[in-house]
């Protein structure tokens, strides 16, 4: 079984843990100029696993091309399972991709009023 091009791992930096539950959308735009204003098409969605990790966003076989994608992580719906509010409702992570390369990894780590992010591998 193959993995999808762009995986993401979400870990609870206040919980020390993973993060199960973490609804995840992925959207492509052909450019930045495009996504600026909002000429983006919804690609794929998940839910990060009992390790935080969310292996399918996209089909295995799905070809990634040059472009502008963004991973929006719904944090607001994640703090609220646990009876907590966050600052941030969602998260977005948007990268350009100029040659695409066979696997791409977007980590983040979470906490109700922080967030971080960097290109995993």
């Amino acid at each position: 079984m193959g993995v999808s091009p762009i995986t993401s791992h979400v870990l609870d930096a206040a919980r020390g843990s993973p993060a199960q539950g973490v609804p995840i959308t992925i959207s492509y735009a052909p450019s930045s100029q495009a996504a600026s204003v909002g000429q983006n098409t919804v690609i794929g969605r998940g839910v990060t696993n009992n390790d935080g990790r969310c292996p399918s966003l996209l089909p295995a076989d799905y070809e990634l091309k040059a472009g502008v994608y963004t991973v929006r992580f719904d944090t607001k719906t994640y703090f609220a399972l646990h009876g907590e509010k966050s600052f941030y409702p969602f998260v977005d992570v948007t990268f350009e991709i100029e040659k695409a390369a066979p696997h791409y990894h977007i980590p983040l780590n979470l906490a109700p009023f922080s967030y971080t992010t960097y290109r995993g591998s």
